[in-house]
């Protein structure tokens, strides 16, 4: 594939830490590495990061001044993004846009406005999401809308496949009925991947007289906090040579806190609060389990750092985990307290039993999961994308209409109004009064870096 220029823009994003921040930078590190130019469109972070930073290896980060306003996304804003949209995307030369998240406002105001520059556009879906509730009811409606508008859109597991088409309507009738709908053929399905290599197993074995449980997550609902509430103490009281490692911060820290205390567990259960990410792997060796309790689960990147760091993983039944591993290297539990303690039992049982090689659970992820893979498979999405005929405006125009009676009227009249606002910035800023970048990258020593 000949090298084209690359925007990825998320409002998830380094100095943040989590799975969506480390996927977006190691794929645009690999795909920099393979020739390709990578920029990152982010949201600013104050009072130090506004502006341009640049990370390596050779990757430039905008830094949009704009406010979070929960969990480091942004309010949708659409208009507002467009003249720092316009300004980066010209003087770049940027031939494609990679959308990240699906609550990235940012991201999909991306998609929204690429069809002005004629910039084809993918986006990734990282996370699985709900039907009911009215945060998902309203957050689903803005997803929809912007994948009207998208080329292709890769997921990580089958079972995000499978949510984000329903999530994001990402139908189209049949040539052969027009009562009948199909999925879309853009819809890919590309894991993430680690660096084996800063996930190594200890060297010396840990003693036998204690097993460590480590759990490392967000602690928050959606990651099963209270599962782990009430079966810590449970586990502790049946495995007396049972300890609890615990890293990472969220508004159920108190709860464990009250917990270690109601039980008097101050030296079964260690609270290491936030952990940065590349001190991740020195927590993960000091145990023999990982331990997550997510209610929902995409994909799982903690769960697979874990198993190539030689941990043996319990984990609930839920989203994409059952693709992670192989039946031997992982126990499931239903999300129920019972389930959970049976599950850690079981686990507690193998490594006791010395029925889990480190060494080989290492060997067999690093076989299973690289970014030079996931790298070459995305740019063959995106090679796909660059050569499939661009969508018409009224064919864009129609989606939007599918919406539905309200969003699609909506909609289209923010397209219409985003049209005339581009027309009043290209009089207003005129494309030959922009500061242009180079246009021509040095690959061979990106590709050395």
């Amino acid at each position: 594939m000949d090298p084209i220029a690359i925007a990825m823009i998320s409002d998830f994003f380094h100095p943040n830490v989590g799975g969506v921040e480390s996927h977006i930078y190691m794929l645009s590190a690999s795909l920099i590495r393979r020739g390709h130019k990578v920029i990152i469109i982010t949201h600013s972070h104050p009072p130090d990061r506004v502006g341009v930073r640049w990370l390596l290896p050779a990757l430039k980060v905008y830094h949009i001044p704009f406010q979070t306003i929960a969990s480091s996304a942004t309010l949708p804003n659409y208009f507002t993004f467009l003249p720092y949209f316009r300004t980066i995307i010209l003087r770049e030369h940027i031939n494609l846009i990679h959308a990240h998240a699906s609550l990235s406002s940012l991201g999909q105001e991306g998609i929204l406005h690429a069809h002005l520059f004629g910039v084809r556009t993918v986006f990734t879906d990282h996370s699985l999401f709900g039907f009911e509730d009215a945060a998902s009811i309203l957050t689903n409606k803005l997803l929809a809308a912007a994948l009207k508008n998208v080329d292709a859109v890769i997921c990580v597991s089958h079972t995000g496949r499978e949510n984000t088409v329903l999530r994001g309507q990402l139908f189209e009738r049949a040539e052969d009925d027009s009562s009948t709908s199909i999925v879309r053929k853009s819809v890919y399905v590309i894991p993430n991947a680690l660096v084996a290599q800063q996930f190594t197993p200890r060297t010396e074995p840990l003693p036998l007289d204690t097993i460590n449980v480590i759990v490392v997550s967000r602690l928050a609902y959606r990651k099963g906090i209270d599962l782990l509430v009430v079966t810590a103490p449970r586990i502790c009281a049946a495995f007396p040579n049972v300890k609890f490692i615990i890293g990472g911060d969220g508004p159920k820290l108190n709860d464990l806190l009250q917990v270690r205390e109601r039980h008097l567990l101050q030296d079964r259960i260690e609270l290491l609060g936030p952990i940065r990410h590349h001190d991740v792997r020195d927590v993960l060796v000091r145990g023999s389990i990982f331990l997550n309790t997510s209610l929902t689960e995409s994909f799982g990147i903690a769960i697979l750092e874990a198993a190539c760091t030689g941990l043996y993983v319990v984990s609930t039944h839920v989203g994409g985990v059952p693709e992670i591993l192989p039946e031997n290297m992982i126990s499931f539990a239903k999300p129920e307290e019972d389930d959970v303690f049976r599950a850690l039992s079981e686990a507690i049982k193998i490594v006791s039993e010395g029925r889990h090689s480190p060494m080989e659970a290492h060997e067999r992820v690093k076989s299973f999961y690289d970014w030079g893979q996931v790298a070459e498979r995305t740019e063959k999405v995106y090679d796909a994308v660059l050569k499939s005929p661009p969508m018409e405006f009224r064919t864009r125009i129609q989606r939007t209409m599918d919406l539905g009676p309200f969003a699609g009227p909506i909609y289209t009249i923010i397209l219409i109004v985003e049209c005339l606002f581009f027309l009043f910035l290209e009089w207003w800023m005129p494309r030959e009064d922009l500061d242009y970048v180079h246009m021509h990258w040095d690959q061979a020593r990106f590709a050395q870096v």
